[in-house]
């Protein structure tokens, strides 16, 4: 099988040379069977893994020692990408040898690591990430069917970005103790948002609950309150230029509100900025575009929706109104 068969001849760049031998050569495919087990002095385990993204899955084998619980053997079998079957071959290499409990700490970090050549260049594209968290979570499915419990136990909780495994507490936790500022900064101290990006903000391949521009922004305004006790709030939208409010204003536009509305067929302009007459506030003028225009959840909850998005993202004396 050529590399052309396998992914675009565009990206095999970016592939490792291991990753490469082991999609056209994978070490452990194949099945384990109760034969296999018991010959082994252990117990079959079979878990099945899919990822809903792009649709490929992954069925994983173990024979666990009866006495010791270290798993004897292990093979898979994947219905999927390439990229998917050589991180699921170094994944079930890495189980062999140790612990149900020492497996389940293995993470996709860990899988994509050993798939490298070199330390510091990367295995698979950012966007190929997912098909070793696919490979992290069958090893989570097998050892819940081992233990006997539910996956969601052995689960991680508010994962924030899947490429990694980074919770939304480790994000939380790295703006504030080291000050950060920038989405590049929180990839720099936790990975979140390093590799395909869909974390970051909405628009990418994965919808996310949560999304890091969002965790920024809510985690630095709490810091900002938390520096005011006296509620203080220094509003330095107000103080800026037209031109600098418009520049933010299309922005907040562009990654929070339009993506929304165009789910839906519909569209938002900026139509003018005003400061209000003595009162403090901004006065945001917009249009609507295709489906909005004419929609009646578009006179008040269209417009809520994007005031909350303006006041929560710029300032909280924005006001919009319908041009």
């Amino acid at each position: 099988m050529g590399k052309n068969d396998l992914i675009g001849g565009s990206l095999w760049e970016q592939y490792s040379q291991k990753v490469s031998d082991r999609m056209n050569n994978p070490r452990y495919f194949g099945e384990l069977t109760e034969e296999d087990a018991k010959r082994l002095g252990g117990r079959l385990v079979i878990a099945n893994e899919g990822a809903e993204s792009c649709g490929d899955t992954v069925r994983l084998f173990w024979v666990v020692g009866d006495e010791d619980e270290v798993i004897k053997a292990a093979t898979f079998k994947s219905f999927g990408c390439g990229t998917a079957i050589a991180s699921t071959d170094m994944m079930a290499e890495m189980c062999i040898g140790k612990t149900v409990d020492e497996a389940t700490k293995i993470t996709n970090l860990d899988v994509e690591m050993a798939l490298r050549d070199t330390e510091d260049q990367a295995a698979v594209p950012p966007q190929k990430m997912h098909c070793s968290v696919m490979a992290y979570e069958v090893i989570k499915q097998a050892a819940a069917i081992y233990r006997n419990v539910d996956v969601e136990t052995l689960k991680d909780k508010d994962i924030v970005c899947e490429c990694a495994r980074v919770s939304l507490q480790m994000v939380e936790d790295a703006i504030r103790i080291n000050d950060l500022t920038t989405i590049e900064e929180i990839a720099d101290y936790t990975k979140a948002g390093a590799f395909c990006k869909s974390c970051i903000e909405p628009g990418g391949h994965e919808k996310r609950d949560v999304y890091l521009v969002d965790i920024l922004a809510r985690v630095r305004a709490e810091m900002e309150a938390e520096r005011n006790p006296e509620g203080a709030k220094v509003d330095d939208f107000v103080t800026l230029s037209i031109v600098k409010q418009v520049k933010e204003i299309e922005a907040v536009l562009d990654r929070h509100v339009r993506p929304a509305l165009a789910g839906d067929g519909g569209g938002i302009e900026l139509d003018d900025v005003q400061p209000g007459e003595n009162d403090g506030q901004v006065y945001v003028h917009v249009k609507y575009k295709g489906a909005c225009k004419g929609c009646a959840g578009s006179v008040a909850g269209t417009l809520g929706f994007v005031q909350t998005m303006l006041q929560e993202n710029l300032s909280e004396a924005i006001r919009v109104v319908v041009a």
